[in-house]
């Protein structure tokens, strides 16, 4: 391929925050990001992941997807989900959730979300449910719309706020760095390592 002529990477994630993540790291490391698969949450992810696997052989794919806590640690789910790897495959685990990189950027998503930056976490990736740390920190903001869009209704029996990915959207979209975040995130700092050695691999 052309020195100056972008890799085109399809991806697959697990919900719409997922994907505003997956397209800003492909374009932070120089790529194009490809059509998007997934979507419907881990569970219906995993059930076509051979599928997946199968259509890495031939062209890049990135499949990103959390830690949760269904394996001990991110090289175990590799192994789990990824006996065989491809040859143009390129598969990350967020620790433990992708929640974990954003707030690992913790001065512009504190701005963001007009709370004290001193209340966020200095290892996201240790806590061990990014999502739920995310939505106590938003109750602490100082603007009155952050709370109703991140906190779930009472009875309504969801897990985030009606506005909680739209939010996530924007600050992924519009402020987060994947770099600056990386220093708090060991998890991040690897995914971005592996992610622009293997695109320009596939460049080469």
């Amino acid at each position: 391929m052309p020195a100056n002529q972008s890799i085109i990477i399809n991806v697959v994630v697990e919900g719409d925050t997922d994907e505003a993540v997956a397209r800003r790291l492909i374009r932070h490391v120089g790529a194009v990001p490809g059509t998007v698969y997934g979507k419907n949450g881990k569970p219906a992810l995993y059930q076509r992941i051979s599928g997946y696997l199968n259509a890495a052989r031939f062209s890049p794919w990135l499949i990103l997807v959390d830690l949760d806590h269904d394996a001990s640690c991110a090289p175990d789910l590799y192994r789990l989900w990824v006996p065989s790897p491809p040859d143009h495959l390129c598969f990350r685990v967020a620790v433990r959730e992708i929640e974990a990189w954003l707030m690992a950027d913790y001065e512009r998503l504190a701005k963001f979300m007009g709370v004290r930056k001193g209340l966020f976490p200095r290892e996201p990736d240790r806590e061990e449910n990014p999502k739920k740390k995310l939505i106590a920190l938003a109750q602490q903001s100082r603007q009155s719309g952050m709370p109703l869009d991140f906190v779930p209704r009472p009875k309504s029996g969801r897990r985030v706020g009606p506005g909680y990915t739209a939010r996530l959207i924007e600050f992924t979209r519009q402020h987060w760095q994947p770099e600056v975040a990386a220093d708090r995130s060991a998890s991040l700092s690897r995914a971005l390592r592996s992610l622009r050695r293997w695109a320009q691999d596939m460049t080469e």
